[in-house]
């Protein structure tokens, strides 16, 4: 998901993905320690999804955007 889809998103609907986000990271995290996961940059991707809402999510408490 791109930074202009995540800024047309509701708070609701941010903070749904923000959990989501977590929980892929959670999986992926856990299918690289049991040796299944095959294409580790899924794992940077992820990181950098939740960085990218937490980013949004803050713009807005400081109402920037």
């Amino acid at each position: 998901m791109k930074l202009d889809e995540i800024r047309a998103l509701g708070d609701g609907e941010l903070a749904k993905q923000l959990e989501d986000a977590h929980q892929e990271l959670f999986n992926l995290r856990f299918r690289l320690e049991t040796k299944q996961l095959v294409n580790h940059r899924e794992l940077s991707r992820a990181r950098k999804q939740i960085a990218r809402i937490k980013t949004v999510i803050r713009e807005r408490e400081l109402g920037i955007r």
